[in-house]
């Protein structure tokens, strides 16, 4: 069986779809424009926390992964790719229903416009003489020749600053790669740092033991003096070279015929 993490983050998750079916429905039910928008705003943050629940679902799935059988780990699998896949139709559905509402404000928006200049130009229309509407019309193709003037100074400091920008990218990620470079060798020298003081170490522990035996056979040494100075009958000590008692000079005895 799953863990309990994993059923209590998948029934959060089914709650906030569920959040999202019922609110999507009642969004076409809603006329008013700003009504929808915040209506999209919600849904669009009930969204994001189940993209967080997800993932929080996919990171528990991988640490538990080792403690469930290959059976549970695929129909885990298999539900956490459903919710994607709900998850992912719900922003296409709210993606499309905020590009109806921008296309419905901009269309209402250019609808008034249009109205209010045909109105005002049939009404100059209507005032002007011939010379007067030749005026007007000279005067607009010289208003519009500023706007494309305009427009090209426009065009050409975006292409200035996109190469520029372009420069100071090339800039930034030839800096970057020196430093990875850096950072590598960095790496390289502190591994082999490390290997010498591991071999350092070994080094001074096995200068450590030799000093430590040989300071032990001193005092052995020093100890068996001090012991046969003491002692100097001590028969467990006398065929040691150098500290038995000399051997007593036998001499033969000779009958006298």
């Amino acid at each position: 069986m799953a863990s309990e993490e994993l059923a209590e983050i998948e029934g959060q998750i089914s709650d906030v779809l569920r959040a999202l079916a019922n609110g999507f429905q009642k969004l076409e039910k809603i006329k008013d424009s700003n009504r929808r928008s915040r209506q999209l705003e919600e849904l669009t943050d009930k969204m994001r926390d189940c993209k967080r629940l997800i993932k929080d679902f996919d990171r528990e799935l991988k640490d538990s992964e080792y403690k469930n059988g290959p059976e549970i780990n695929r129909m885990m699998n298999e539900k956490k790719q459903s919710m994607i896949k709900d998850l992912n139709s719900y922003v296409a559905l709210k993606k499309r229903h905020t590009t109806d509402l921008e296309n419905k404000r901009v269309d209402l928006f250019e609808g008034t416009g249009e109205g209010f200049a045909e109105e005002e130009n049939v009404l100059l229309a209507s005032n002007m003489t011939n010379q007067q509407l030749i005026d007007h019309g000279n005067q607009m193709m010289d208003e519009t020749d500023e706007a494309i003037d305009r427009a090209k100074k426009v065009v050409h400091a975006t292409v200035d600053v996109g190469t520029e920008t372009a420069a100071a990218l090339k800039s930034q990620t030839e800096q970057m790669s020196r430093v990875v470079n850096e950072l590598d060798t960095i790496h390289f020298s502190m591994k082999k740092a490390s290997q010498l003081v591991r071999e350092l170490g070994r080094q001074v522990a096995t200068d450590r033991c030799i000093m430590a035996l040989l300071f032990l056979i001193v005092i052995g040494v020093i100890a068996i003096i001090i012991v046969k100075i003491v002692n100097p009958h001590n028969s467990s000590i006398r065929d040691i070279p150098g500290l038995a008692p000399p051997v007593p000079t036998r001499r033969l005895l000779f009958t006298s015929k």
